[in-house]
């Protein structure tokens, strides 16, 4: 382990040594979720400091409704789904993607919207469809490619819109209120797209505190030891104020110690406060970016004016989620000749999951992947029941992989991971 990295761990201890309470952070993104696996960390976090995985992994949240509609459509005459490998195994009511190719359904794997489009021209008298699954980071791809589609009149080429937005995801969680977190690991990806500003409404709407961090152990790290800094000042300045009001209180009549005293009992839920620390006025909680080398306050311009021409923000339907309003894009009204439903006439139907599986609830940090019974007992990344352990990302894959070993071998693959970083590389 370099020496940043002890320092950033050592730092991060004493901050939950101090905090001296339970303290939930979530990260809403799958290369979060396997970075943090695969290089150990959490084996070197304190005990009362968890980092939770949330929706973060796009193949996870898509809605089951998006799965069958895909498996319905690779069933017709003349079709060709084109999708991302991760979408292949995933279970739908009538099987899956993989399983439809197998009776003969043509289901060919991209790595790309535009690969997508390529098939359609090289193939004029086919139907081709685009399962387009992603967050901000891949649809701005899927928006250029509909545009050269409709610059060429390629008019056998659509998409089946999966995309979603991250933030509206994020809120509707702390809606929900079952999970209680201290804050958000932001991820990288996503923030170069839509900028470190984006996550101003978490902070500001709901008081918890937001930290953009890249995917290398030494950026999660660095972001960690952020967050804890933030909970850690809060705690202190909740106390400060505490003590001040007890103190007037004692010198003061009755009434006016009553009022104070309330004052005090609201601090907890105050959307932001200011602290005075050595440094002078401090928000908190407050939004940072410890990856500014790469993610800027307004995001990548030219991809945001993408989505906005091509795409219109709608309501769409999340795992477990339900439908969360203004957490998807649907095609503007110039390019919905290239909605695959509208073009084939589909109707989403309803989500039926297997009863036992728990993928739901991991995606929402209310279950960890050990609490489902399907877990490594029928649900395997060669067999999987749900998509946590079909997609790469997914927390049940990551956990599979990296997660079910002792102890000790925990902490050696923790060792060699955080090793690796002097060579710029992850060790698996």
């Amino acid at each position: 382990m370099t020496s940043r990295l002890h320092s950033l761990r050592d730092e991060l201890v004493r901050l939950g040594e101090e905090i001296g309470r339970p303290v939930r952070f979530m990260e809403v993104c799958g290369t979060h979720t396997m970075s943090s696996f695969r290089n150990g960390l959490p084996s070197v976090m304190p005990a009362n400091l968890r980092l939770i995985s949330g929706p973060g992994c796009p193949v996870c949240v898509t809605a089951q409704r998006h799965i069958d509609a895909a498996i319905e459509l690779a069933a017709k005459d003349g079709v060709i789904i084109a999708t991302y490998g991760d979408m292949l195994r995933v279970p739908g009511r009538l099987g899956s993607l993989e399983s439809r190719r197998a009776r003969g359904g043509q289901v060919r794997v991209v790595n790309s919207a535009r690969t997508a489009l390529e098939i359609a021209r090289r193939e004029p008298a086919k139907k081709v469809v685009f399962l387009g699954v992603g967050f901000e980071t891949t649809a701005p791809a899927t928006a250029a490619t509909v545009l050269e589609a409709a610059g060429e009149g390629l008019d056998n080429f659509s998409v089946l819109m999966c995309h979603k937005r991250i933030v509206p995801a994020m809120m509707a969680l702390l809606e929900d209120g079952e999970v209680p977190l201290d804050g958000f690991l932001c991820p990288g990806h996503v923030s170069v797209v839509i900028g470190s500003s984006a996550y101003h409404p978490v902070v500001e709407r709901y008081g918890k505190a937001c930290v953009v961090a890249g995917f290398e152990p030494e950026q999660m790290l660095l972001g960690l030891v952020h967050l804890a800094r933030q909970v850690l000042r809060k705690r202190r300045n909740v106390e400060s104020r505490k003590s001040k009001a007890e103190s007037r209180k004692s010198k003061s009549e009755s009434r006016k110690a009553k009022s104070e005293s309330r004052k005090v009992g609201t601090l907890e839920r105050r959307d932001c406060e200011t602290a005075k620390s050595g440094d002078g006025a401090t928000l908190i909680p407050r939004l940072e970016n410890v990856y500014p080398a790469v993610v800027s306050e307004t995001g990548n311009r030219v991809a945001l004016e993408l989505l906005e021409r091509v795409f219109v923000v709608s309501d769409t339907a999340w795992r477990a989620l339900g439908t969360i309003p203004r957490s998807g894009f649907e095609l503007a009204p110039a390019y919905q000749r290239f909605d695959a439903l509208r073009r084939f006439g589909l109707t989403l139907g309803e989500d039926e999951e297997h009863p036992e599986c728990r993928c739901g609830e991991v995606i929402q940090g209310k279950a960890e992947p050990t609490e489902c019974p399907l877990f490594d007992n029928g649900c395997t990344p060669l067999a999987p029941i749900g998509p946590c352990m079909v997609s790469t990302e997914g927390t049940c894959a990551a956990w599979y992989k990296y997660w079910r070993e002792t102890p000790k071998r925990r902490s050696g693959r923790a060792e060699k991971g955080f090793t690796a970083q002097r060579n710029g590389k992850a060790e698996s």
